[in-house]
């Protein structure tokens, strides 16, 4: 009987590898929603996972570009949390829906009290109230998230596939799933080869998932007709 729940485990655990092979990924640091209109008023929120198995997340700031600020920011209280808004002073003065500002928030910090620190597998989520949107194409709102073995990440990537990409508000430009869903619609037919391509990389990748589950029951049904004819 034992044998045979020994083997019932080893089959799914190879059902349970051709799975999470194809479905594993990485969480980010993000700003949603993600778009808001020049001039407008929006609530804004970071989204802020903790990725560290062993150290627990214990500040997180943002930086806002002195070059497109926002007329006001406010913050959304956190339980367990302090918040500090750090202001700069504007040289020259900048004007945003029709107000001209003269200083402005360029980052906020959320430090953690003890005991509230984000924990392994835990999102907190840190939320703005924005005034007076600037006329911009996009706003890239680079996140410093430390942890409590004195690590740091700073999410200010830009580039394609970037590990730790920046947080993005876009006001005039489209977001780059909107773009890149554009660009597709009207892609050449080497660009069209090159989608297919990949779209079968990725269906070998999720088929060398199954074969190696499928390889884990092979094993199993020969180790128990062992079993059984000695």
């Amino acid at each position: 009987m034992k044998k045979k729940t020994l083997i019932t485990a080893s089959i799914a655990a190879g059902a349970l590898l051709a799975i999470a092979a194809p479905l594993a990924a990485s969480a980010h640091v993000e700003v949603t929603p993600n778009t808001a209109a020049a001039g407008s008023s929006a609530d804004i929120m970071f989204r802020v996972p903790n990725e560290s198995a062993t150290a627990t997340t214990t500040k997180v700031e943002v930086d806002i570009p002195a070059a497109t600020p926002f007329a006001t920011v406010r913050y959304v209280a956190v339980p367990g949390w302090d918040v500090e808004l750090v202001t700069e002073t504007l040289s020259p003065p900048i004007t945003v829906d029709k107000t001209t500002l003269t200083e402005a928030v360029t980052r906020v910090i959320w430090t953690s009290q003890p005991g509230s620190e984000i924990t392994d597998n835990e999102i907190r989520q840190f939320t703005l109230s924005v005034g007076g949107v600037p006329d911009t194409g996009k706003i890239e709102l680079n996140a410093i998230q430390s942890y409590s073995d004195g690590s740091v990440v700073t999410w200010s990537g830009t580039g394609e596939g970037a590990a730790h990409p920046s947080p993005v508000l876009y006001v005039n430009d489209a977001p780059v799933a909107e773009h890149d869903a554009h660009a597709a619609s009207t892609a050449t037919t080497d660009a069209t080869g090159a989608e297919a391509s990949s779209d079968t990389l990725a269906r070998l990748f999720g088929i060398g998932g199954l074969v190696v589950g499928t390889v884990g029951v092979v094993l199993s049904i020969v180790t128990l007709r062992r079993t059984v004819t000695g």
